[in-house]
């Protein structure tokens, strides 16, 4: 009798695994798509109602603990500028901004942002984060809010705490339970693809990002080209395809962009994988980088390293005071990738840095902040902004509400 030279685990077949069905017949009708998100299958059981549970929350309790979070800064990630306000902004804005009027799909009326693939998409790295910020929260009021509605109100305080008046809150998002699997986000197999276009740039209808694994357009330009008067091309097509006007348009980038920053502290070879493929010891979060702390001023997400105001946690007209109070010139972010810094070092020293108080920065844009002035049709919308702040936070307010 032989003796193996080596131990072999017997059920070395793993359920599920080899060649499946889908991979030999990949256009095989899929019925099973008839099936998902079926109340047989729904967590909260099926006599569950949300309208009636929402009914019974304490809507301010939650709101004061909301506001308690966004200057909670925590060590494993820490709150740029010591305040969450920002990050959870940008939250609710890729929760909701996956909206197309094409096919009506996306959107944040599901929380499907917790799900693949749009949990794992390029646009929203380190949105794992925030999400993990929001996880007590949850726990606390349980079935009486849910993620989709708790994501939205999120971005909501966020602003408020940081002295922008909303025009309120309306819930009633109910939340799924599993990835929505019949969402066509496109045929592209690798992330940021592009195959998306034919003839002059048009884009493939029902889509309206630019580029598979992004919420809108890339911020560098298109395809990664820094030319302001075509990023304004393509960011007119995809907030169309979202059914915003030129106006709300402006409101929302200038607005989005009037708090917060991004990050590209260094090259995105740092960066480990998704949540979708990163290792089951990450417990559902990705990304993980290598780059020095890889937190806080050594974070890593778009690549871009831009602070736009030198009021980055509060509202305030900073963003098209600068935008047109400067001549812009190209750079490159530690990482990278194109973006733009004042000409001849002005605005040195007038934006604070995010995790330390002892220095203080130049602002920065990104290709497409410049789009807003050097589009005649955003130009003259932006200045409008900018001599009459008031209309401007009007805009914004209702282009948030809508968005």
């Amino acid at each position: 009798m032989s003796t193996p030279t080596e131990s072999k685990c017997p059920f070395n077949h793993a359920a599920g695994g080899g060649t499946a069905n889908h991979d030999w017949w990949p256009k095989q009708l899929k019925l099973d798509l008839l099936r998902q998100h079926s109340s047989k299958s729904d967590p909260m059981g099926g006599g569950f109602d949300y309208a009636k549970e929402f009914k019974s929350l304490n809507y301010a309790a939650l709101k004061k603990d909301l506001a308690a979070l966004m200057t909670d800064s925590q060590d494993w990630w820490p709150a740029d500028f010591g305040h969450y306000g920002p990050l959870f902004i940008r939250m609710a804005w890729h929760s909701a901004g996956t909206y197309r009027t094409g096919d009506g799909r996306g959107g944040g009326g599901r929380g499907q942002q917790r799900f693949a693939p749009l949990n794992s998409w390029p646009d929203n790295v380190s949105l794992d984060k925030a999400r993990r910020l929001l996880w007590p929260i949850k726990r606390k009021y349980g079935r009486k809010i849910s993620w989709a509605d708790l994501m939205i109100l999120a971005g909501n305080v966020a602003l408020e705490t940081m002295g922008f008046k909303t025009f309120g809150f309306g819930a009633g998002r109910e939340d799924t339970w599993e990835p929505d699997r019949d969402v066509y986000w496109g045929t592209e197999t690798t992330w940021l693809g592009d195959k998306r276009y034919t003839g002059d740039r048009n884009l493939e209808n029902p889509l309206a990002a630019v580029q598979m694994g992004l919420i809108y357009v890339n911020p560098e330009g298109p395809n990664g080209k820094p030319d302001p008067v075509a990023a304004a091309r393509d960011i007119r097509e995809t907030f169309a395809r979202m059914a915003m006007n030129d106006e709300e348009t402006v409101a929302l980038i200038a607005g989005g962009h009037t708090f917060g920053k991004t990050h590209g502290a260094g090259p995105a070879s740092n960066v480990g994988p998704e949540p979708e493929a990163a290792g089951l010891e990450e417990q559902g979060l990705g990304w993980k980088s290598t780059f020095g702390t890889g937190k806080a001023g050594d974070a890593i997400t778009s690549g871009l390293e831009v602070t736009w105001t030198t009021t980055p946690t509060k509202w305030s007209n900073n963003f098209f005071e600068n935008l047109f109070g400067f001549e812009w010139e190209l750079t490159k972010s530690p990482a990278g990738a194109n973006q733009w810094r004042p000409k001849g070092g002005a605005g040195a020293g007038t934006v604070p840095h995010a995790h330390d108080g002892a220095r203080r920065i130049a602002p920065s844009m990104l290709t497409t902040d410049l789009a807003l002035r050097f589009d005649p049709a955003y130009e003259k919308i932006s200045r409008r902004f900018l001599a009459n702040p008031d209309q401007f936070a009007d805009a914004f307010a209702r282009a948030w509400f809508k968005l």
